[in-house]
């Protein structure tokens, strides 16, 4: 089985919390607060493994986070900043949000890292609020949650050539004469039941990466056969060869089925340099077909070459040919690495009032965070926690809400209770 996606749910580490604690040292006349900052959460990366070649390793695990920060402590102590988490992929992973399909990164380059989910920050210690006018503040802060998502990864392989065509073809079998692979080869349809990599090595010692891609049939496009399942990975390819079989009915109605479905996939894809290579020369039909698809390939402007795989007869010039088109190609620039992938919210102030069946639900980014770093068993940090959501006019709005004294309030993972 050949693992090409996958989803899977990332978080950052939780911040540390913050200490409250208070210095009685003999020296020190006055003393005060000595609680330390809590550390921060790790960040969650992917980084591309050169190694790898498929996502099977995410069969087993799906999630994935990193180490919380270590929380403060007396004497001004902070806490220990959580460990990153590197996650490895193979080259030629797209990441999108699996949430909303937004498009995060495209790993292609050896060792290229992708911050996909940053830790929290962690909470203040009491020494962080000490002022002229609170000198001994007992309050703190809870560490920040870490960002959390579902992502989903997508394979495409990175090769130069991709070879296409009808099922029986003949692809696998020029991909294991040019190349080491050694891909699975029966006479019967679908034999390839994943793409194959092989690298072709010139005369010269030049050499370029092809793949086979599991043979298309009419319907591809839309998921018939296994065509939909793999056709994202010509994707990357820039140039194709079009393997049509010498002992089909009819080599040219193949070629337009072929390319029709690259067309209905993607027609960045179906705009892709292609070379017409007419197989199994060695047969009487594939002869007879020759004269008939060189004409037609001439009249459409593309080359056409005719080959035996099983022979050899042509491969080397074919090889030779393709090598000389890669060379006038440009090769396509990676993707500049982004420092983030999550984009803030228009204003982190927002926020609304709902009703739900049994309660108040208030949502926004910056009074959940709030919450989420408020410890409410210390009566200033509750306190503080009041007059900030006074100062961002959440208060009123609940009471527009119709609120009324006695109701639940659901702020984030906090269900308070609402009082005059």
């Amino acid at each position: 089985m050949f693992f090409d996606e996958a989803k899977i749910y990332v978080k950052g580490g939780d911040g540390g919390d913050g200490s409250v604690a208070f210095r009685r040292e003999k020296y020190v006349p006055f003393g005060g607060p000595s609680g330390g900052n809590g550390g921060s959460g790790g960040d969650v990366y992917l980084e591309v493994d050169p190694n790898l070649n498929t996502l099977i390793h995410f069969k087993k695990r799906s999630h994935f986070k990193a180490e919380a920060g270590g929380r403060g402590s007396g004497k001004n102590q902070q806490g220990k900043a959580g460990l990153d988490l590197l996650i490895p992929v193979p080259p030629g992973t797209e990441i999108q949000d699996a949430d909303s399909g937004e498009f995060v990164a495209d790993l292609v380059e050896d060792d290229q890292r992708m911050l996909v989910a940053r830790g929290g920050r962690g909470g203040r210690g009491n020494a962080a609020f000490a002022s002229s006018t609170n000198q001994a503040p007992r309050l703190a802060e809870h560490g920040e949650p870490g960002e959390e998502r579902w992502l989903r990864l997508e394979m495409k392989l990175i090769a130069d050539v991709g070879v296409i065509g009808m099922p029986n073809a003949g692809k696998s079998t020029l991909l294991s004469v040019v190349s080491a692979a050694r891909p699975k080869i029966a006479a019967y349809p679908f034999t390839t039941l994943q793409p194959n990599l092989g690298v072709v090595q010139l005369e010269s010692y030049e050499s370029f990466v092809m793949a086979d891609v599991p043979g298309l049939i009419e319907g591809a496009s839309e998921g018939a056969g296994l065509g939909h399942q793999f056709l994202r990975h010509v994707e990357r390819t820039r140039l194709l060869l079009h393997l049509l079989d010498g002992a089909s009915q009819d080599p040219l109605e193949d070629w337009e089925t072929i390319n029709d479905e690259l067309s209905q996939f993607s027609p960045e894809l179906a705009s892709k340099p292609q070379i017409a290579v007419l197989n199994k020369m060695d047969l009487p039909d594939a002869q007879a077909w020759w004269p008939l698809v060189k004409e037609a390939m001439a009249e459409r402007g593309l080359e056409a070459h005719a080959i035996s795989a099983v022979t050899g007869e042509g491969v080397q010039q074919l090889m030779r040919r393709a090598y000389e088109l890669l060379k006038s190609l440009a090769v396509p620039e990676p993707m500049p690495e982004q420092p983030a992938v999550f984009r803030p919210a228009e204003t982190e102030e927002a926020f609304t009032v709902e009703r739900e069946e049994d309660a108040w639900r208030v949502r926004g980014v910056r009074v959940e965070r709030i919450a989420a770093m408020t410890p409410f068993v210390l009566p200033e940090a509750a306190a503080r926690f009041q007059r900030q959501l006074r100062a961002m006019g959440i208060d009123v709005a609940l009471q527009e809400a119709g609120v009324e004294p006695g109701d639940t309030v659901r702020i984030g993972d906090e269900e308070l209770e609402w009082q005059e």
